[in-house]
């Protein structure tokens, strides 16, 4: 009698899932695409998620910059040799598409966050930033301050990436209304470096420039350091970031950055990797989750640190 009782409870547990068995235990990949504070904040709301719930196990791994596709690459396939039941990635290029594809083939679930792979029909869940709509944010901001007339130069992030080119449309959609003559666009790989350079080159051929558009948070820094290393007042050009990181904080308090648009990196991370446990654990999700945005400015920014 007692081994009955003793095997029906044991069969009674396995039917509800109980969380102390195995077979509720997960192991899933974190990739990011490289070194800056955003996917910092993002790998930390990963940890904070598994520390809260026990049987998650994350792996953790990261590219060297936002152009390095071979480096996620290997990451990818390293993880699915290591086990892992499911990948949740920042993919750097739409061309690591073919690595997923095979991951998939082994039975690994993906879900992608920050950004899109468009066309591809393998993720289980995209949890992102919608960037066209927050890029849309930027520009109804510069609607305000710029006129008809007004010059405004670009600068991009890595051309080709859907995310990063959103933010650019989204910002010229929400301008729309106001005609600002576009003087020119340039790539920065979404590096501080590339940002004072293009920004310096803006600068350079067109000294009454009025505003400067950054479509990362990097860039929009060295946006800004190449401003005041031209000496030029902070009431003289108007410049707007995206992500609200990076440097541009610093930026906000001195006065030579106007607004940037936060993105919510934790929340991003926590909606990303639960909606991939639960795919894991045989439960619906959402295909597509947004982590929303919202315009930071000086007087506001205490509330988005």
């Amino acid at each position: 009698m007692r081994l009955r009782l003793l095997l029906g409870g044991l069969a009674l547990a396995l039917a509800m899932g109980g969380p102390a068995f195995a077979a509720d235990n997960v192991k899933i990949g974190f990739i990011t695409k490289f070194p800056v504070p955003f996917f910092a904040t993002m790998e930390n709301a990963a940890k904070a998620y598994a520390a809260a719930n026990p049987g998650v196990e994350i792996v953790f791994a990261q590219g060297a910059s936002a152009t390095d596709i071979e480096g996620q690459i290997a990451h990818i396939e390293s993880m699915v040799t290591n086990g892992v039941q499911g990948i949740a990635i920042t993919p750097v290029d739409p061309t690591v598409a073919a690595a997923l594809d095979r991951a998939i083939a082994q039975g690994v679930k993906v879900v992608l966050m920050d950004n899109n792979i468009p066309d591809w029909k393998g993720r289980t869940a995209l949890a992102t930033t919608n960037n066209y709509n927050a890029g849309k944010i930027a520009g109804e901001y510069l609607k305000t301050v710029l006129k008809s007339g007004d010059t405004l130069g670009i600068l991009e992030g890595v051309p080709g990436v859907p995310s990063l080119d959103d933010r650019v449309n989204g910002m010229l959609e929400g301008l729309q209304g106001v005609d600002v003559k576009i003087v020119g666009r340039g790539a920065t790989n979404c590096t501080e470096e590339l940002g004072i350079s293009v920004a310096e080159d803006l600068l350079t051929a067109n000294p009454d420039l009025k505003a400067i558009y950054a479509a990362c948070g990097p860039p929009a820094a060295g946006a800004a350091r190449a401003i005041t290393n031209a000496g030029i007042a902070n009431d003289k050009i108007v410049l707007v970031g995206f992500d609200f990181c990076c440097g541009e904080a610093e930026a906000l308090t001195a006065g030579v950055e106007d607004a940037s648009v936060a993105q919510f990196p934790s929340k991003m991370a926590e909606l990303g990797v639960d909606a991939l446990v639960k795919a894991i654990r045989g439960e619906q999700v959402e295909s597509l989750i947004d982590s929303g945005a919202a315009l930071v400015t000086k007087d506001n920014m205490a509330n988005f640190q």
